[in-house]
């Protein structure tokens, strides 16, 4: 039985949403009135422990939830600013942008070789970066810049303040970049 339920509570905690008792009977092959059972013992065993969880139903559906008494810590957490954190394809377009903006998705997608939605999506979701307006030109694609928040991020009052490339740092990058699309088309 204590199998039984470790299963249940393993397929309700990473499912998160509420799932049939259907569902859950064949995951554990048993019959519905059985999990239905093992459900309910769990349910009381739930409420009746001092934690933060429990399970509610829903009809003919199960769902491991927050007990309402929590919800207030849970506001609190949630309205905490979450911290940014930028992968290294974010930094990437970070960078193509800062140094080339105003510069469209498509060009951004040029330079690194690859789709660029997602990344560009959260530096505007992060305020490091922002639509600057439209370009003149087929489709009116967008145009991105940088924002305040990234000249505050980087600790630069002004984009000229952005370090500058050597001749030589430049062709070692154009170098790495065309050993790596080699790399990709040899795959």
């Amino acid at each position: 039985m204590k199998e039984l339920e470790a299963a249940i509570e393993a397929i309700l905690f990473t499912m998160g949403d509420s799932v049939e008792v259907a569902q859950i009977a064949k995951a554990i092959e048993q019959d519905i009135p059985t999990t239905r059972k093992i459900l309910h013992n769990m349910m009381d065993r739930y409420n009746k422990k001092v934690g933060g969880i429990t399970i509610i139903e829903l009809e003919d559906s199960f769902q491991m939830c927050t007990k309402k008494q929590y919800y207030e810590y849970l506001i609190r957490i949630a309205m905490q600013p979450k911290k940014a954190i930028l992968t290294d394809v974010m930094l990437e377009t970070l960078s193509i942008i800062a140094y080339k903006q105003p510069v469209t998705k498509i060009e951004v997608e040029k330079i690194r070789g690859v789709k660029s939605d997602h990344a560009v999506n959260k530096l505007v979701e992060y305020n490091l970066v922002k639509e600057l307006g439209r370009l003149d030109a087929p489709g009116r694609p967008i145009l991105f810049g940088t924002t305040e928040e990234f000249l505050r991020a980087f600790g630069v009052q002004a984009l000229d303040e952005l370090p500058i490339l050597s001749p030589v740092q430049l062709e070692d990058f154009k170098a790495e970049a065309e050993e790596e699309v080699q790399l990709r088309l040899n795959i």
